[in-house]
């Protein structure tokens, strides 16, 4: 049979990440493609104790269906969580429990965004933030990314020049792919564009919480009192990404939008995982897990640069991080990148060519992208020693 696709999803792709996946299955591949938390960050004494007593005292609450919004303890202390915490959200905003952040991005886009309209983007972004607009048939623009933050200049250029810009994307803490983190100023610069403007801004912040150095800096959406942002949140870095858990602190319009689409989805978020999610938080010293967290990534971080400082340069240069899980490396001008990632598969080394967080994919790009959060200390080191020892084959 002859299947005709949807105009929406002819021109879609499969994630270049995922297809990396398939290599990085060989046990013999070093994979440092992965975007996926340290195996031993996981708290899974304590998620087997609390499903435990969840299953025993309250199994109906958890296997039974619920409300789109999400389970009703957890919203209540995420609100006064991010209030006392961070400063996020008003009297005017709502709060929506989604399956992963990533669906934040799908409702937002299926709520607000009409085909051909603009979401700006920083160039490189996140993967799959760009196919969920992609699949909407938006109209992407890339900006620029300087080393604190997207470029405001090239920002302001873009919202003058484009029609029907719905909204800014940013990943402000330790971005994906490149790990920067946009500075408190530009922070108050963009929200100000932003508001002369009259445009959205999405702010995804899937790594805040595991910040391992320098100096926390408050989220755009702490400075929002017009109703202009909406913050995606996610529990998937810092307790599991299997569990699915994610929210978004939005304007109460729009949160509302975002249910009834929801609705049309899944219905609502696992809620097993909320509830294990709101034990945790609420009823365990989540404080504690987390400095374990940033302490797990500060010393994989240091193994991962030690390497990248001994066997990658002065090839092959990268940008300091502060938290998150990646390293943004760059090959000299005029090095054929995409041909470097294919000969590190064939060396048995995964890496994440730089194209494909570009929303062109087309555009020259020197740089590629390592996770060093997944693989054991020993696996990462020697997975950067063989993409040395290529750097030194192939680059002259």
């Amino acid at each position: 049979m002859n299947y005709k696709f949807s105009e929406r999803v002819q021109a879609l792709k499969p994630s270049a990440i995922r297809e990396i996946f398939k290599y990085a299955a060989d046990p013999s591949v070093v994979s440092l493609s992965a975007g996926n938390p340290a195996p031993e960050a996981f708290p899974v004494r304590e998620i087997a104790e609390i499903s435990a007593e969840i299953l025993k005292e309250r199994p109906i609450e958890a296997l039974q269906y619920s409300v789109t919004e999400g389970y009703a303890p957890l919203r209540g202390y995420l609100k006064d969580y991010l209030k006392s915490r961070h400063n996020i959200g008003r009297d005017f905003d709502g709060i929506l429990i989604t399956s992963g952040a990533q669906q934040v991005m799908d409702l937002l886009t299926k709520s607000l965004l009409n085909e051909g309209e603009t979401v700006l983007c920083e160039a490189p972004s996140f993967i799959g933030s760009l196919n969920t607009f992609r699949s909407y048939r938006a109209h992407l623009r890339g900006v620029p990314m300087d080393p604190d933050g997207m470029n405001l200049d090239a920002l302001e250029q873009a919202l003058k020049e484009e029609k029907n810009v719905k909204y800014i994307y940013t990943i402000p803490n330790f971005q994906n792919p490149t790990g920067i983190t946009m500075s408190a100023e530009k922070r108050r610069r963009l929200y100000a564009l932003a508001k002369r403007y009259g445009v959205l801004i999405l702010e995804d912040n899937p790594y805040g919480d595991i910040r391992f150095a320098g100096k926390h800096i408050e989220a755009v959406k702490s400075l929002d009192e017009d109703g202009i942002v909406v913050y995606a949140g996610t529990f998937s870095k810092v307790i599991s990404p299997g569990m699915r858990v994610g929210y978004c602190v939005a304007p109460k319009e729009i949160i509302q939008k975002m249910v009834v689409c929801k609705q049309g989805e899944d219905v609502h978020t696992n809620i097993w995982s909320q509830m294990v999610c709101y034990e945790l938080m609420a009823h365990r010293d989540f404080d504690a897990h987390l400095r374990r967290l940033r302490e797990i990534y500060r010393k994989k971080s240091k193994v991962a640069s030690d390497a990248l400082d001994r066997f990658l340069k002065p090839k092959i240069t990268y940008l300091p991080i502060e938290g998150g899980l990646f390293f943004w490396c760059t090959l000299p001008e005029g090095a054929d990148m995409p041909d470097f990632c294919r000969q590190a598969v064939l060396r048995k080394v995964c890496v994440v060519p730089g194209n494909a967080f570009l929303t062109d994919e087309a555009q020259p790009c020197s740089s590629f992208r390592i996770n060093y959060t997944t693989p054991a200390d020993k696996d990462l080191v020697r997975g950067i020693e063989i993409l040395g020892s290529l750097a030194r084959d192939v680059i002259p």
